[in-house]
């Protein structure tokens, strides 16, 4: 047997709050162009950068949920 739920959320209005911040952005692209250009990553960086890359995919589904909810997307 299948259940729909309903929740209500408030979603603010500044959906680009839904973006890794620039610093964080910026130590994510460092660790992507390193590892780009055939630096190997520590074993550290590669779990940082894993992490980072999961945290603004969750960030971006996040927005995109947010955007089609109000009508934006």
């Amino acid at each position: 047997m299948s259940r729909c739920v309903e929740i209500e959320l408030e979603v603010p209005d500044d959906l680009a709050r839904f973006r890794l911040p620039p610093g964080v952005d910026a130590r994510l692209t460092q660790l992507l162009d390193r590892q780009d250009r055939g630096s190997p990553l520590s074993a550290a960086e590669r779990l940082e950068a894993e992490g980072l890359v999961d945290l603004a995919e969750f960030l971006a589904l996040l927005r995109m949920r947010a955007e089609r909810a109000i009508g934006r997307g």
